[in-house]
């Protein structure tokens, strides 16, 4: 059976890691890998992230299962963290996955089987693992436009353009914020457009919100996906704990399916504990525990709040002195758009074969579309990397 396997194409981000490791030169900048650093390149353990594991470490008596849909508990404070209420509590089924992927894995398995004939749209670009899972589950899906490549920023007349080409039944697959890999961002106004798109249509919106506190703050960051969520009768939430809270390697996400009434809701919570069941039974429960004891204590929650926000300043700060430094090197104001952005991560709108010559001339390494992470930067490789870009001639 073995010898019968197929070598799988190399992760783009993973060969790039290797690439990185392996360059000796001592000015080279990793702006490739999607984790936040700071300015000491390191990912650092968030105070109060801290303070929830040592009373874990007490206070915790057994390592027992807890439940296929992972603990209440958890569920109820990640739903208040990004919903805030605006949805009847009694419409919303949801169970704990292995991180933000493992909830979008299961939203792609619950809409292959309840409407396996129905197409996924995703943005162009979209974080390439949507549509990995997508194709190794054999589902049908599509692309819209999205990014500009001129503007650097949404091409929105082309978004609802194809959109418009769905079909009842057909779902949407949006970024909730910080859009990755591009950085940009609807507003507002672009995001009741969406609303009243889906709505008539009779398309359901799936929303991937994984940098929640990373673009504009808690609360304006979740200011789409509550929208959406109130505005339409059914929504799927994909909720990531990864970064917000830098519990990566904890594996801590969340998957919400929003009924459109609360009688239904009950079927609901059982298809998702089944799936829970078919794929690894019960979630992880450490960081799930960690985020709870965070977001249910008032003063942890301060704390984190405060770190997240000095974290979300730094990001902004980084990306206000590459677009002013970048107006200096080239004398124009053609990447202001980086200042616009938000989150990780911007898409430069460069060519692979510009990327690799800033990776071969100048030790800089980003993906092969140009996507570059900001918390990668620091005040120090910020000029470094804004002669470089220019000197590339991008």
């Amino acid at each position: 059976m073995l010898n019968n396997l197929k070598p799988q194409p190399a992760d783009k981000i993973l060969a790039l890691m290797a690439l990185y490791r392996d360059d000796p030169r001592p000015t080279k900048i990793d702006l490739g890998v999607g984790v936040y650093k700071n300015a000491e390149g390191v990912t650092p353990v968030m105070r109060a992230v801290k303070e929830a594991e040592r009373r874990l470490v007490e206070e915790q008596t057994s390592k027992a299962y807890v439940a296929l849909a992972g603990d209440p508990a958890y569920s109820n404070a990640m739903i208040e963290l990004v919903l805030n209420n605006v949805v009847d509590r009694g419409r919303i089924a949801a169970v704990a996955t292995p991180g933000g992927t493992g909830a979008v894995r299961q939203a792609f398995e619950l809409i292959k089987g309840v409407s396996p004939d129905a197409t996924v749209w995703v943005s162009n670009p979209t974080w390439p693992n949507h549509v990995s899972i997508l194709n190794y589950l054999g589902m049908n899906h599509t692309a819209y436009r999205y990014f500009d490549s001129e503007t650097r920023g949404v091409d929105f007349d082309g978004m609802i353009e194809d959109l418009a080409g769905a079909s009842a039944g057909d779902v949407v697959l949006l970024h909730g914020c910080c859009h990755n890999p591009t950085g940009a961002n609807l507003n507002q106004t672009q995001w009741q457009t969406v609303v009243d798109l889906l709505n008539e249509k009779g398309l359901i919106p799936m929303i991937d919100i994984a940098y929640q506190g990373f673009g504009d703050g808690l609360e304006e960051d979740a200011a789409a996906t509550r929208l959406v969520a109130s505005s339409v009768p059914e929504c799927l939430i994909a909720a990531s704990c990864s970064k917000n809270f830098g519990v990566y390697r904890e594996r801590t996400g969340l998957l919400m399916a929003i009924s459109e009434d609360a009688g239904n809701t009950a079927v609901t919570q059982g298809n998702l504990n089944h799936l829970n069941r078919q794929n690894f039974s019960f979630p992880p429960d450490h960081g799930a525990r960690v985020v709870t004891t965070i977001l249910t204590d008032d003063a942890l929650r301060a704390d984190w709040a405060a770190e997240l926000e000095d974290t979300r300043l730094g990001m902004l700060r980084l990306r206000e002195q590459l677009a002013s430094e970048l107006q200096r090197a080239s004398g124009s104001d053609r990447f202001g758009f980086l200042a616009q952005h938000r989150g990780m991560f911007s898409r430069l709108g460069a060519s692979a074969d510009l990327v690799e010559r800033l990776r071969a001339e100048h030790g800089i390494y980003m993906v092969s579309d140009s996507r570059l992470n900001i918390a990668g930067l620091n005040e120090t490789t910020v000029p470094i990397l804004a002669k470089a870009i220019v000197e590339t001639g991008i």
